[in-house]
């Protein structure tokens, strides 16, 4: 029995397999639709009620889920402490949080329910070559974090050097030129803080053309991993096939 469950839970590659995977989908959906709902003003008490006993059979459902997802797993810890794991708990503690103790600030526990989200990466295929390809380029990605860390301090520091004197309200530290200095090298650009001197000015052309690079280097990076990713995923399913 723990073996057919086993298979059905974990294992998309047989039919009833795969009608989980999509029951589960439809509910996530249904779950994240009504908790959109549920932040609309003057809801009337009917829809207050139908969005209740939706919430409560999704909760269910979620609960049973994991509860049986820690039955069949090998290694039960290493499954309750993993990111799904987490983020299958996340998405069902926050109702019985509510229901256990009646304080206020735990309403703020409720947030978490948009972790409901991210239990939609363990059912998409799309979504776990993604993943896949985060585990390919993990190292160039902790690579380009800390370098543009680095070029968001040089930028900061740079900026307040050049404007603080002509606009000392708005660049009163290289902390106060965080922002700007994000802003800038992603290239948003909202305009709420900008560089009115000569050499902020020259010193901003070059933190864009910096910032462009900052935009497009991700973009390659997963590109090519999802190509990998794609490749790694087309050769498990000849070898499968082979062996079957």
């Amino acid at each position: 029995m723990k073996e057919k469950l086993r298979k059905i839970i974990e294992e998309n590659t047989n039919m009833k397999g795969k009608v989980f995977d999509y029951f589960i989908q439809i509910l996530i959906l249904i779950s994240l639709i009504t908790f959109s709902i549920e932040t609309l003003p003057n809801n009337s008490e009917q829809t207050k009620i139908i969005i209740q006993n939706i919430e409560l059979f999704c909760v269910i459902i979620f609960s049973i889920e994991y509860l049986l997802r820690v039955y069949v797993s090998k290694k039960p810890l290493s499954y309750i402490f993993s990111f799904y794991g987490i983020v299958d708990l996340l998405a069902i503690i926050p109702f019985y949080l509510r229901l256990s103790i009646d304080l206020r600030s735990l309403r703020a526990f409720r947030v978490f329910r948009i972790f409901r989200a991210l239990k939609l990466v363990r059912y998409n295929k799309a979504l776990h070559r993604f993943r896949l390809a985060g585990k390919i380029v993990k190292e160039e990605i902790v690579l380009f974090l800390l370098t543009t860390g680095i070029l968001i301090f040089i930028s900061s520091a740079g900026i307040y050097f050049f404007e603080n004197k002509a606009q000392p309200e708005t660049f009163s530290s290289i902390f106060h030129s965080l922002w700007w200095s994000i802003v800038t090298l992603t290239t948003v650009g909202y305009g709420d803080t900008y560089p009115i001197t000569v050499g902020g000015k020259v010193f901003t052309f070059f933190v864009l053309i910096i910032g462009i690079g900052i935009v497009t280097v991700p973009a390659g990076l997963v590109a090519t991993a999802l190509s990998k990713a794609r490749e790694m995923e087309e050769n498990e399913t000849i070898k499968t096939t082979a062996n079957t």
